[in-house]
């Protein structure tokens, strides 16, 4: 028989802990998945990075970013290296990754103190729905345990801005950072500047477009594009603004290609409007269309790291 409890009901249990973020985001047309997991130290993230790269498992990549560990994983099961921590064996790791509707099931092993952290830290998180306990399930100590933890299935939309300033008032930047930190829906993951030709004669001054990212449940999402219109609507100053919207965790390359040449190449809009139609990029105008070019790089842009932010002779050894 399994118990099941609720964040409350688990926090009341064991008492408060750490953790303060769990989002399950998934790209199935993709076969791609991520956690995203916010702890409020960097001690318990340090340790549970070496522990599930070493325990494998669906996990395919885990990275720290400040107190937040990104993990990039493979929907499905894999068999664990799990165990008592050895040169051979992880104290740690996840089993499982699996889509049950809008729903994400995600099955964790912990041995001895990392128990605590799959069993009682992890499942108090508010962004958790439910977990689910084995009867033999016992906590700390030297004991061994594994959990399923269930979690909305979120998917990662991706917005794109471009000219909504002149060069007496704005900044496009900051008005994307505003509409992701205040949007109303979803969970507001990243924002990102992104570096264009600068040599276009119509540029602002910088001429930089923005990108900002977000974890939304599908049947949210147009509520999240309704709001990104209606805010840039409102807080744009040019008669050239569009926003560009793309759901997905993995940009096609044709896009990135676009975004990082559009940083040298001086498009035209009806080369990024091809571009947009090829890779799945819905263009909106908010009070023009001159923006579009940009606006369509910053989606091709987004995941490039500080390259997004540079032109090309920053990073003269890049091969795009």
């Amino acid at each position: 028989m399994v118990t099941v409890l609720r964040p409350d009901e688990v926090k009341a249990k064991y008492g408060p802990l750490f953790c303060r973020g769990f989002i399950t985001i998934v790209d199935e047309k993709a076969g791609k998945a991520k956690i995203i997991e916010q702890c409020c130290a960097r001690g318990p993230g340090e340790w549970d990075i070496v522990n599930r790269r070493r325990t494998g498992g669906v996990i395919d990549n885990i990275v720290m970013q400040g107190t937040t560990l990104v993990m990039d994983v493979s929907i499905g099961e894999k068999e664990l290296r799990f165990g008592p921590v050895s040169a051979d064996l992880g104290g740690q790791g996840l089993k499982a990754f699996k889509v049950e509707g809008d729903e994400v099931r995600t099955t964790w092993y912990g041995i001895a103190g990392a128990s605590v952290g799959i069993g009682a830290c992890l499942p108090q998180c508010p962004d958790v729905i439910r977990t689910e306990y084995p009867d033999d399930f016992k906590i700390g100590g030297g004991h061994a345990a594994h959990v399923d933890i269930i979690t909305p299935k979120m998917v990662r939309l991706v917005i794109g801005v471009d000219d909504t300033d002149t060069k007496e008032k704005g900044a496009t930047w900051a008005t994307a950072l505003k509409m992701g930190q205040n949007a109303p829906v979803g969970h507001f993951l990243e924002h990102k500047i992104i570096q264009l030709n600068p040599k276009t004669p119509t540029k602002t001054t910088n001429c930089c477009s923005s990108a900002v990212s977000f974890a939304v449940r599908e049947e949210d999402i147009p509520r999240l594009i309704e709001y990104c219109v209606d805010f840039l609507k409102k807080e744009s100053y040019s008669t050239d603004a569009v926003m560009t919207v793309f759901q997905g965790l993995e940009v096609p390359k044709r896009l990135v290609e676009y975004g990082w040449s559009a940083k040298s190449t001086m498009y035209t809009r009806e080369d990024a409007v091809k571009v947009a139609e090829e890779c799945g990029v819905q263009i909106i105008s908010i009070t023009g269309t001159d923006g579009t070019i940009g606006a369509v790089a910053a989606i091709g842009c987004v995941d490039l790291g500080p390259e997004a932010a540079g032109v090309p002779e920053d990073f003269p050894d890049l091969v795009m």
